[in-house]
C-alpha cells in the first residue's frame, strides 16, 4: 500500500508544493544557467571573431551532442537512483549507484575517442561551404575527445543533486564557468602568449572547465562523512545487475535529449543549404532561446530528484504534486521570457551585434528578429516537454519520452522542413515554422502521458525481499 501525502495549504506548503521544488530546483536552474552562459561566452567570442566560425561551432555542438547528450544524460540518471535510495532508506547503495556512473562515463570517454575520426565524412555530407565545414570538424574533434571529464562532471553532481545538497552544484558550476571564461579569452584570441586557436581553444576550454568541475566533484563526494554514510570509496566495483539497470533505465533517458539535439542539428543542416546567413541566424536563435530555456532544465532535474526521492517513500502524491508545482513556476516564467522575445529582440541581439564587422551583421539580425518570434510561441511547449518528460523519467518511464520525441521530430520538423525547403521552394520562416509545430507535439505528447498516470507503479531501484538486511545486500 502506498502512503500519501497530508493535503496541502495552497501552492506554496506541504510535500511537493512550491516552497520545496523551489528549495530544491533553484541551485540546479543557476547551475543550468552557468553552464548556459558558458555556452553564450563561446557563441558570442566566437561571433566576433567571424560569422563562419560561429555557424561551424553550433552545428558541431549539435551533432557531437547528438553523442555526448545520450553519455550525460545517462550519468545524470544516477540522480534517480540516489533520490530513491534515500527515499527507501538504503543510504549505503548510494556510492554504488555513483561508481556505476563512472564505469558508464570511462566507457563514454572510449567511445568519444573512437568517434573521432567520423567528423570530417558526416560534415563533408552537410555540404556546406568549405570554411565552415573546416570549423565544424575541428570543433566536433576537439568535443569527442574530451568525452570523459564532461560525462563525469555531469554524474558526479548526481552524488549531491539526489540528495537534495543542490547548492553544491551551484557553487561548483559558478566556479566551471569561471574557469571556461578565462580560458575562452585566452585561447580563443591567443591572449596571454597562448596561440590563437578560434573554435579549437572554445572547444578545449571548455573541456578543461568540465575537467576542473569533475575533480571539484570528486574531492567533495569522497570526504570522510561522505565515505562513511554513502559508501562513496568502499563500492567502487563493478555491479553487473545494478550497471545493467543503470545502462536500461538511463540511456533512453538520455537518448531523448540528445535524440532532441540530433534532430536540430539535422534541422541545422537543411538551414544551411539555405545560405550562410539563414544558418548563423539560426544558431544565435537558439543560443538566445538556450539563455533562458536551459536553466529551466535545472528545474526539471529538480522535479525528477523529488519525484524519485517520493516515490521511493511511496509517496505518490508528492510525487504529482511536485511534477505540477514545477510546471506552474516555468509557465510563468516562459510566458515572461516569450513577452521579451517579442517586445526586445534588438536588445537581445546587441551583444552579438557589437563586436561583428560594420556591416556583417546586418542581414543575420533582420533574420534573427523574426526567428525569435517562433522562440517565443514555442517556449511554453519546451517547457511542458522538460518537466513532464523530466517526472516520468524521474519514475522510470523513460522510453515513452524517447519514441514520442522520435516520432514528432521526423514527421512534425525534419520531414516538412525538407518538404517545404527543398520540393516546395519555401525559405527560412517555413522550415522555422515545421521546428515550431513539432516543439507543440511532443510537448503535450508528455503532457497526455503524464495525466494517464501509468508512471505511478513504476520504481528504478531494486526491492529487496522482506527480511533481507540491506547491508548484506548490498555487499553481494
Amino acid at each position: 500500500m502506498t502512503a500519501t501525502a497530508p493535503a496541502p495549504v495552497g501552492f506554496w506548503e506541504g510535500p511537493g508544493g512550491g516552497r520545496e521544488v523551489l528549495r530544491i530546483g533553484y541551485p540546479l536552474i543557476l547551475a543550468q544557467l552557468s553552464f548556459t552562459l558558458q555556452t553564450f561566452v563561446d557563441r558570442l567570442f566566437l561571433t566576433w571573431y567571424s560569422a563562419e566560425a560561429v555557424a561551424g561551432a553550433v552545428t558541431a555542438l549539435f551533432v557531437v551532442w547528438t553523442y555526448i547528450g545520450v553519455c550525460i544524460g545517462t550519468g545524470e540518471y544516477v540522480t534517480s537512483f540516489v533520490a530513491q535510495y534515500l527515499g527507501a532508506g538504503r543510504p549505503e547503495r548510494v556510492g554504488a549507484a555513483m561508481w556505476q556512473g563512472l564505469w558508464f562515463a570511462l566507457a563514454s570517454g572510449v567511445g568519444g575517442v573512437a568517434l573521432t575520426p567520423l567528423a570530417e565524412p558526416v560534415f563533408a555530407f552537410a555540404g556546406h561551404s568549405r570554411i565552415v565545414q573546416q570549423y565544424e570538424v575541428t570543433y566536433a574533434q576537439v568535443l569527442l575527445l574530451g568525452t570523459l571529464p564532461v560525462v563525469a562532471m555531469a554524474t558526479l553532481s548526481a552524488f549531491f543533486a539526489g540528495r537534495g545538497r543542490t547548492l553544491v552544484v551551484l557553487l561548483v558550476n559558478v566556479a566551471v564557468t569561471a574557469v571556461n571564461a578565462v580560458l575562452d579569452y585566452l585561447w580563443i584570441f591567443g591572449h596571454g602568449g597562448f596561440e590563437r586557436a578560434g573554435v579549437a581553444g572554445a572547444a578545449a576550454a571548455t573541456i578543461a572547465s568540465q575537467a576542473f568541475g569533475a575533480l571539484c566533484f570528486f574531492a567533495l563526494m569522497a570526504r570522510r562523512p561522505n565515505r562513511e554514510a554513502y559508501r562513496t570509496l568502499a563500492d567502487w566495483r563493478l555491479e553487473a545487475g545494478l550497471f545493467r539497470r543503470l545502462v536500461r533505465l538511463g540511456v533512453p533517458a538520455g537518448l531523448h535529449y540528445a535524440l532532441e539535439i540530433f534532430a536540430f542539428a539535422l534541422f541545422m543542416f537543411m538551414v544551411g543549404r539555405l545560405g550562410t546567413a539563414e544558418l548563423a541566424a539560426t544558431g544565435i536563435a537558439f543560443n538566445l532561446n538556450m539563455i533562458v530555456f536551459t536553466p529551466m532544465l535545472g528545474l526539471g532535474f529538480g522535479v525528477a530528484a523529488l519525484v524519485s526521492k517520493a516515490l521511493g517513500a511511496g509517496d505518490v502524491a508528492a510525487a504529482e504534486r511536485a511534477t505540477w508545482s514545477g510546471f506552474k513556476m516555468s509557465f510563468v516564467y516562459m510566458g515572461a521570457c516569450g513577452a521579451l522575445y517579442l517586445l526586445a529582440p534588438e536588445l537581445l541581439l546587441a551583444p552579438y551585434a557589437a563586436g561583428s564587422a560594420p556591416g556583417q551583421f546586418a542581414r543575420i539580425g533582420e533574420l534573427s528578429v523574426v526567428l525569435l518570434r517562433f522562440v517565443a510561441f514555442y517556449s511554453i511547449f519546451d517547457m511542458a516537454n522538460v518537466i513532464f518528460a523530466a517526472a516520468l523519467k524521474g519514475a522510470g518511464d523513460t522510453a515513452f519520452p524517447l519514441r514520442a520525441s522520435v516520432v514528432a521530430s521526423s514527421l512534425g520538423m525534419l520531414l516538412p522542413t525538407w518538404v517545404l525547403c527543398f520540393h516546395l521552394g519555401y525559405g527560412l520562416y517555413a522550415a522555422w515554422g515545421a521546428a515550431t509545430f513539432y516543439v507543440f507535439l511532443v510537448g503535450v505528447a508528455m503532457l497526455v502521458r503524464f495525466r494517464r498516470g501509468d508512471w505511478r507503479t513504476l520504481r528504478v531501484v531494486e526491492e529487496l525481499e522482506p527480511g533481507v538486511d540491506r547491508l548484506a545486500a548490498a555487499e553481494k
